[in-house]
């Protein structure tokens, strides 16, 4: 894996973060893109002082274009892109169905499965034609569970899986690899806003087999895996990382 390239969009919180740390840890190449300058360049000079080389670029990934030039400048800066996670996510607005909108809906699709798409059409664009790569994608446990109070983040990560399978098919025969990671509940800032209360995140922990919260540092050990030769024979799978939540 050393000195692999490595793009992770979503990189500036949570799951994102911890994931460029991990794969910096193994020696790689960094780019991180994300919409705030500032916790971009702070992540940067974090990167940088594991003595890897790393870069920041301004990108939405709702808007094509921005993303197209994400993968078009990480080529141009490195030469190829060896490995791509798509980590950046939304909750949404958490809440019954009946209290959703159009507006809600079309917010958490938009980040989720737009910006999962439109990553993974112009990082698989360069992949296939170097003829080798590996894509990893955030799901979640509620992509293949129903979830009272998140029904619109659920559909969106079911979206997710579902193209994530259907990339895994395309790309196989061009030697590109595409999995996801579906977490359980993790402790991170979306956790939070999610859960509400401390109370309420402990009542979701008590649902958890090995009876806590994960961390982002455990699902970014498991993408630093999907991404490696390591998991070479690995594509279109949806490993789930949860402390046995949805073991039975």
């Amino acid at each position: 894996m050393n000195e692999h390239v490595v793009l992770i969009t979503g990189a500036l919180t949570g799951i994102g973060r911890a994931t460029a740390l991990a794969f910096a840890d193994e020696g790689n190449r960094i780019v991180i893109g994300g919409r705030h300058q500032d916790a971009g360049d702070a992540l940067i000079s974090e990167l940088r002082g594991k003595n890897v080389e790393a870069e920041f670029l301004s990108a939405d990934v709702r808007n094509e274009e921005d993303v197209r030039g994400l993968v078009d400048r990480t080529v141009a800066r490195f030469g190829r892109l060896d490995v791509a996670v798509n980590a950046a996510g939304t909750e949404g607005k958490p809440g019954p169905l009946t209290e959703q909108t159009a507006e809600s809906y079309a917010a958490t699709f938009d980040t989720n499965v737009l910006g999962t798409m439109l990553s993974m059409k112009h990082e698989l664009r360069v992949m296939k034609a170097q003829g080798k790569g590996s894509i990893v994608n955030i799901s979640s446990t509620y992509g293949h569970q129903g979830a009272a109070r998140a029904p619109v983040y659920a559909a969106s990560k079911h979206a997710v899986e579902g193209l994530t399978r259907s990339a895994a098919l395309e790309a196989a025969g061009a030697g590109v690899r595409v999995n996801a990671v579906a977490p359980g509940p993790i402790q991170t800032g979306l956790l939070d806003r999610f859960t509400g209360t401390e109370e309420n995140k402990a009542t979701l922990a008590s649902g958890v087999p090995l009876g806590r919260i994960g961390t982002p540092d455990e699902i970014a050990r498991m993408i630093v895996f999907l991404g490696s030769e390591a998991a070479s024979f690995l594509t279109g799978q949806i490993v789930t990382v949860d402390g046995g939540k949805t073991a039975g």
